[in-house]
């Protein structure tokens, strides 16, 4: 045995209908006393978030809130976080909501205690060693999606608004230490958000499993990942009420930015610098992309494939896999290709650069060159 590598697995997760109400529990074990929840202009509004800042409030924890996040954040949402963080001498966050929420109020825990800029702990080497670890604020994490897995992730991602670049933020500190998952509090989310989101837990499972690092432990969660978003996806789309599938869905998002640690490759390498540029929502890029990487990867793949199919009763190997990606694209009224997703005459060559540029391009089990990465590029367009 000649692989020396670092594993990493997730934090505290209280997981189960009606745990919100432990949320004051949840702080207390983080050690947080004076809260901020960072949530999105869309959820704030909502009953859930008036529900968890009603037991933050009977705790004596206050009712401080941050909500000026959006779909894609960027730093400067991330600079008016914080000046709202230490206006409120805020000791902790409660980082509330979908990814986006998740991310940006991991970032600012993160950022509260730096001296330096974002942009200097990106995902490159080991940037995040120049962080100053008594400045890192503790985040209890209360996904309201059911795909990023952001609640047990040790980074962030946050677009720079002047390149329009998405970087990942990275430190082992990041990471949340207390997590309530909660299938209750995704009953509301519209069906498009559900499929985007699902088939963002199911890139996540599929692009680890790809992987050619080694991380056997991921690798079995990748499978059961993808199985359970096959079983329990297609029963939540179709009735959102399911309680039942509802939570097997979070459980598997947990499982796909669980298993991701193995690696990413091109779905995301592509999905991040479209988000950025064109603003599109992440799961469904993903879902879109998804096909096309797949045939790319076609010569490495198709064996492990194939008895991934076996495993998940799918027949035909890797040729019916990939029809079944199709139809369950299909199925959720996913857009068939980048064009329907609202990428209209895009620079090819600034898109090419930013997907080789990012940190995700590692992992994929073909290497990634500015001709083959062009090609698929227009594949998925």
């Amino acid at each position: 045995m000649t692989v020396s590598v670092n594993w990493s697995y997730p934090t505290a997760i209280r997981f189960g209908a009606g745990r919100i109400a432990e949320i004051d529990q949840a702080c207390a074990a983080a050690g947080i006393t004076n809260p901020l929840l960072i949530t999105d202009r869309v959820l704030a509004d909502l009953p859930m978030v008036e529900l968890a800042l009603g037991h933050l409030d009977a705790a004596g924890l206050g009712r401080a809130i941050f909500f000026e996040v959006d779909s894609n954040p960027t730093e400067v949402s991330l600079l008016t976080g914080l000046s709202s963080y230490h206006a409120g001498d805020h000791d902790g966050v409660v980082a509330f909501g979908g990814g986006s929420a998740l991310d940006l109020g991991k970032l600012v825990a993160f950022m509260s205690g730096q001296q330096r800029p974002v942009w200097d702990f990106e995902d490159i080497d080991d940037w995040w060693a120049r962080a100053d670890v008594g400045g890192i604020a503790p985040v209890v994490a209360v996904p309201t999606t059911a795909g990023t897995g952001a609640e047990v992730g040790r980074a962030g991602v946050i677009t720079n608004s002047q390149t329009h670049e998405k970087k990942i933020i990275f430190h082992p500190q990041i990471q949340p230490c207390q997590v309530i998952c909660d299938p209750e509090l995704t009953v509301s989310m519209p069906r498009a958000i559900t499929a985007g989101t699902g088939l963002d837990a199911f890139a996540h499972c599929l692009e680890a499993y790809c992987s050619p690092n080694y991380h056997p432990m991921s690798q079995g969660i990748a499978v059961e990942g993808m199985r359970l978003i096959k079983d329990e996806l297609p029963r939540v789309y179709a009735d959102g009420s399911n309680i039942e599938a509802r939570g097997h869905m979070m459980a598997a998002a947990l499982m796909g930015a669980t298993a991701f640690q193995k690696g990413l490759g091109a779905i995301h390498a592509i999905s991040h610098p479209v988000g950025a540029l064109y603003n599109t929502h992440h799961g469904t890029t993903n879902a879109v992309v998804m096909p096309p990487v797949l045939s790319f990867n076609r010569p490495a793949i198709e064996e492990p494939i194939g008895r991934l199919a076996n495993y998940l009763d799918i027949a035909g190997g890797f040729e019916g896999f990939l029809n079944f990606v199709i139809e369950l694209n299909l199925s959720m009224n996913i857009p068939r290709n980048l064009a329907d997703l609202g990428v209209k005459e895009p620079d090819l060559d600034a898109l090419t650069e930013a997907a080789l540029a990012d940190p995700s391009v590692a992992g994929n089990p073909i290497a990634m060159t500015r001709e083959n990465t062009r090609q698929l590029l227009e594949h998925c367009l």
